[in-house]
């Protein structure tokens, strides 16, 4: 090859290396307790890395109130995996805004001194998890792989990358990862009445459809299911109570309020943590304003 030809490839490979995305840094891993998985191009972990977080939202579990058999069991089974033994991924399912994702949350605040961090994966790069898989391996730490909200339509690719990452793969996950997922279904796919139909009765047996155990099949790959219910009426003011008395509110404060925190769960169709925790930012910041909730309470 002449000198020459030499030359015009190497300026042709430096024109093209200039079009290719930069390489992400290595992972940091002492900048956070908390990463996402990010994709892109150039990594060594073959289309992603994971990206430190910033500002980690700092729950404590004993913020969490009207769970707290979930709790015992879900931070239970966490002990057991930063202490290496046997534990299991989980999955927590279950009316909206009940501390699924918060107890995660809280996990990771009060363990992460002992070694336990988070990633947060979305439904769409599930089928990167390999990748992280390796990223993680033989790394001292122990790292909850965290799905939050998570719910398929159909055999989506992030579906059949999950269900084999579970259980269903001559490779198995690292040593030292776990996965927790919450969702609002059951099974994380939704059921239909028509599936039910495919049921078989033989004698006093009952043999379900094809369709049914295939939605049955992801779900109860985890290990430990974790179930949330809806709050009623007085679970859910306890919640606004400890939450107020959080913002510095008296106990007349929270007496005054109750009205409107009912009012407010009405507009919202839902008695749910959530709901209660944005009643008592609003009505503990209208407070500290000066404006009064009973003020608010006559405009309406």
């Amino acid at each position: 090859m002449s000198k020459q030809l030499e030359k015009i490839l190497e300026a042709a490979l430096r024109r093209l290396e200039q079009l290719l995305p930069p390489s992400p840094p290595p992972t940091d891993w002492q900048a956070s307790i908390a990463f996402r998985w990010r994709k892109g191009t150039g990594h060594k972990s073959g289309g992603g890395w994971l990206q430190p977080v910033r500002y980690v939202h700092r729950m404590k579990l004993s913020d969490l109130q009207g769970i707290a058999p979930q709790i015992v069991k879900v931070e239970q089974n966490t002990r057991q995996f930063l202490e290496r033994r046997p534990a299991n991924n989980v999955l927590l399912t279950g009316a909206r805004g009940t501390g699924k994702s918060s107890i995660v949350k809280g996990l990771l605040n009060k363990y992460h001194k002992q070694g336990l961090r988070l990633i947060e994966v979305e439904k769409s790069d599930l089928m990167d998890l390999p990748n992280i898989v390796d990223s993680v391996a033989g790394r001292p730490e122990r790292f909850l792989v965290f799905c939050d909200d998570l719910s398929f339509h159909g055999a989506e690719e992030g579906y059949i990358a999950l269900k084999v990452a579970l259980d269903g793969s001559i490779s198995t996950t690292a040593e030292n990862m776990l996965i927790y997922a919450t969702s609002n279904r059951r099974h994380l796919m939704p059921e239909y009445m028509a599936e039910n139909l495919e049921t078989k009765y033989i004698g006093d047996e009952i043999h379900p459809g094809e369709t049914v155990e295939e939605k049955i099949s992801l779900s109860e790959r985890f290990g430990v299911w974790v179930t949330f219910y809806p709050f009623d009426q007085d679970e859910y003011l306890v919640i606004v109570a400890h939450w107020l008395t959080s913002f510095s509110c008296s106990r007349k404060d929270i007496e005054q309020s109750r009205e409107e925190a009912l009012q407010w769960s009405l507009q919202r169709g839902s008695r749910s943590g959530r709901v209660a925790y944005q009643f008592a930012r609003d009505w503990a910041g209208r407070r500290a304003g000066g404006s009064g909730a009973g003020q608010h309470a006559k405009k309406k």
